[in-house]
């Protein structure tokens, strides 16, 4: 925990030497609730937290926000100003103040797994230990435990994504190498955030995440829970995805229209999306470019050679 304490207070410049006893569960949580201060703006909590703790490096934290380098360069160093121009105090905080934390340190959890899936293992399962901490230290919170669903349903497919070191869509996924043991204790506690009466954002991924994992999917579930996601969040990748649902309940073109009032030119997963609902469209030529600049912004070998495989599909 030493480099732990050391890379926050590269970030920090000031944290308490004693650190107040708490009934933390996890001391590296201990320092996620430390540095998510309500003084910052919760993306500038966010981004500090990820940089200082969480292992990301500059560029990946970027990609997590659909910024630039230079753009997410610049955020941290005015958080940082901010932090040493006000005096922020950086202590843990009193248990009674840990709710007004919770949405930056699930976010923070919530990217250090997304970072993890695709491809540090190490940070995956280091979410959702965090994940596991949380809920023991928060166990009425029902987000808390609609995350912790999330990334563990999300998990359970991991040996199922790859076969032979190529990527494989969930319907072609052998589903014998799911983890039979995670998706239960992922559904586990996805129920306590339903009995915890849990309507928000993560309850609501968690939800949908479930039921893609059922034979057949309920489609118009699926895009119903979309659209309760979207109206959440007001994110133009959580509309992406409902795109995609809607393209399956109302067919290709509804979903296509959806997708082309979005600006996301610079996320690799709109121009596969796109790239797809054009290619069962017919629209080749279109298809290719998509496909063509999703390759581009790919980040992955496995990615790459997935889009590559399309690609050869819709050139004559």
């Amino acid at each position: 925990m030493l480099a732990e304490k050391t890379r926050l207070l590269e970030v920090h410049e000031a944290v308490d030497d004693e650190m107040e006893e708490r009934a933390f569960p996890d001391e590296r949580l201990e320092l996620i609730f430390t540095c998510c201060h309500p003084s910052l703006a919760l993306e500038a909590q966010v981004a500090l937290t990820l940089r200082g703790l969480g292992g990301l490096t500059t560029e990946e934290i970027a990609r997590a926000f659909l910024v630039s380098d230079e753009t997410m360069k610049r955020r941290l160093s005015r958080a940082k100003r901010k932090i040493k121009d006000a005096g922020i105090p950086f202590r843990v905080p009193a248990a009674h103040l840990l709710p007004e934390r919770l949405a930056a340190v699930l976010a923070v959890v919530y990217l250090i797994f997304n970072e993890g899936y695709s491809g540090r293992l190490d940070l995956a399962s280091e979410a959702i230990r965090l994940g596991s901490a949380l809920a023991e230290l928060m166990p009425d919170e029902p987000e808390v435990h609609g995350l912790l669903a999330l990334m563990l349903l999300d998990d359970a497919r991991r040996n199922a994504r790859f076969a032979d070191g190529e990527l494989v869509l969930l319907q072609h996924q052998d589903r014998s190498r799911w983890d039979a043991a995670k998706t239960g204790r992922g559904r586990e506690a996805l129920d306590r955030a339903f009995a915890l009466q849990g309507r928000g954002p993560y309850v609501v991924q968690a939800a949908i995440t479930s039921l893609h994992m059922e034979e057949p999917r309920d489609w118009p579930q699926i895009e119903g829970l979309y659209g309760e996601l979207v109206r959440l969040t007001g994110s133009p990748v959580v509309e992406l995805n409902r795109a995609i649902a809607v393209a399956e309940v109302e067919g290709t073109e509804a979903g296509l229209a959806i997708v082309d009032r979005l600006e996301l030119d610079g996320y690799q997963y709109y121009h596969s999306t796109r790239a797809d609902l054009l290619r069962r469209l017919g629209r080749a030529r279109e298809a290719r470019t998509e496909y063509e600049r999703a390759l581009e912004l790919a980040h992955t070998e496995p990615e790459r050679r997935f889009l590559q495989r399309r690609l050869a599909e819709v050139i004559p």
